[in-house]
């Protein structure tokens, strides 16, 4: 495949880490580049573009007071007007955006920016959250007042944080756009918002009774269904920390280095993913780069990596069908 032919995907850094209880994730997209995340797709056939790291943007303070209970709000909205607009451009353009964390605060503005190009082509988005917690949290409910812990609520048009992207659009997906996967830690409060949205939840427990691929096949035929695409947002913490010991939010009992596998391989299979987010990664607690090296290997699995050849449908992207 030559270069002129080939998929595209752009890479863009998103140093943000004050949406986190812990510092470190600036970091993270320069330990996924030296993991090789840009060289392994380009081994997969992809023309990769990295647009390097976005500069800090200045706090954005010009709306009154902030919230109550959201730590670094206008630190936080600065980032994500920005990261709005870049991420509808970057879909715009045809490429398939990678987000590479940073902390979780910054899908409000990844999926934001994505969400709102989709809408306009006519097609839903949903978001698969593969994550340890909900992030379902809003000013009123949180324990922490820790922002990445509210970014899912935010892309589900929750209110407390409205102000947030200024005069910018808001490109919301309903709660039935978002389903919460390898959850096994949630707020009180959280757990009552999301049982009372509907919000789809494969919690440990289920992928323990029912296995990945199957949970991971319904995702896919109710996105099919409704002629959606489909964001990932990959939050590192996912995975069990004997996996993956560099994020901030360790929780015990997580996924198997092979069940995360089986996620992005059936993912791919599906030809449904248009954009992710790479997040919460730590190098600072990271054990020399293992954490970073299996976030790249997974996002290979995402792409199209595999052992053997299968006869299974292959991405719809790598094939260079574009709809």
């Amino acid at each position: 495949m030559s270069d002129a032919n080939a998929p595209r995907i752009a890479l863009i850094g998103v140093p943000i880490e004050v949406g986190a209880s812990q510092l470190g994730t600036l970091m993270g997209p320069d330990a996924l580049r030296t993991a090789g995340i840009g060289r392994i797709l380009h081994q997969l056939g992809f023309a990769v573009e990295d647009h390097g790291n976005m500069a800090r943007p200045d706090p954005a303070m010009d709306e009154g007071p902030p919230p109550q209970n959201a730590k670094y709000y206008d630190t936080i909205k600065g980032w994500i007007r920005v990261l709005s607009e870049r991420s509808y451009a970057l879909a715009r353009s045809g490429a398939v955006p990678i987000f590479m964390g940073g902390d979780h605060s910054l899908s409000m503005g990844s999926v934001n920016g994505v969400a709102r190009y989709w809408q306009e082509q006519g097609r839903p988005l949903f978001v698969l959250w593969v994550d340890a917690h909900a992030d379902y949290n809003t000013p009123h409910t949180t324990e922490t007042g820790n922002m990445h812990g509210m970014s899912a609520a935010f892309l589900c048009g929750e209110g407390g944080l409205d102000n947030l992207l200024g005069g910018a659009p808001r490109a919301s997906i309903g709660p039935d756009q978002l389903d919460l996967f390898g959850i096994r830690s949630i707020d009180p409060e959280e757990k009552k918002l999301v049982f009372e949205r509907r919000v789809a939840i494969a919690d440990m427990r289920a992928i323990d009774e029912f296995g990945v691929g199957v949970l991971i096949r319904k995702v896919i035929e109710r996105v099919r269904a409704r002629n959606g695409v489909l964001h990932v947002s990959f939050d590192v913490d996912f995975l069990d920390p004997t996996v993956a010991p560099g994020v901030g939010t360790t929780v015990p009992g997580g996924a198997t280095y092979r069940e995360a596998h089986l996620i992005m391989e059936l993912l791919h299979d599906s030809g449904l993913v248009r954009s992710v987010d790479v997040v919460e990664l730590n190098p600072f607690l990271d054990e020399r780069g293992r954490t970073a090296r299996v976030a790249v290997e997974l996002i290979g699995s995402l792409f199209g990596l595999q052992i053997t050849d299968r006869r299974t449908p292959s991405n719809a992207v790598l094939a260079g069908n574009g709809s």
